[in-house]
């Protein structure tokens, strides 16, 4: 499977990530760090440019490998506002959208539009046959996002959660072709 390298949405741009954008992405986790942290187990207050570039070049092996597509998502003027991604983990047939926003770009609709459009493309690469987002029960915001972008929830699992404003139910909202 081969997604596309980059991916125009309006207003915004999703272009694989690049090493030379670390010390932006550190910058933007950096400042984003109330919001991620309660849901996202790697947002933690020393996350800076060594995590940044290991994330990134954990991306470049995986997009190789055709286990993940992660993107930087930009303005068409240029500003870094969040990273998005397509995962194969849920097995054949399926890829899973993971996010997150940048906190003054949060609340215009940019990841919205952002995951619409990727899994508008990602119902178009061979062998998919659902996009499946999976948030915390408790993460109002990625449920906002995902019913915007017209996915469905299908499923709740219990589970440990790993990060401090987790519950242990894990949501499970999808789109089909």
């Amino acid at each position: 499977m081969e997604a596309p390298e980059m991916i125009n949405a309006g207003e915004l741009v999703l272009k694989r990530w690049e090493p030379e954008w670390a010390a932006e992405a550190a910058a933007a986790v950096q400042e984003s760090l109330p919001e991620l942290k309660p849901f996202l187990p790697w947002a933690k207050d020393g996350y800076g440019l060594a995590e940044s570039l290991s994330f990134i070049q954990m991306s470049v092996d995986n997009w190789a490998a055709g286990t993940e597509f992660n993107y930087a998502i930009f303005t068409t003027v240029g500003d870094l506002v969040g990273s998005i991604g397509l995962m194969t983990r849920m097995g054949p047939g399926t890829l899973e959208i993971g996010y997150w926003m940048r906190t003054p770009w949060a609340g215009r609709g940019y990841m919205t539009a952002a995951v619409s459009v990727l899994t508008r493309v990602a119902l178009t690469l061979p062998g998919v046959e659902r996009v499946a987002i999976r948030y915390d029960a408790a993460n109002k915001a990625s449920a906002a996002v995902a019913a915007k972008a017209g996915f469905v929830e299908v499923d709740h699992v219990e589970r440990i959660p790993e990060a401090p404003g987790e519950t242990p139910v894990l949501v499970t909202a999808e789109r089909r072709s």
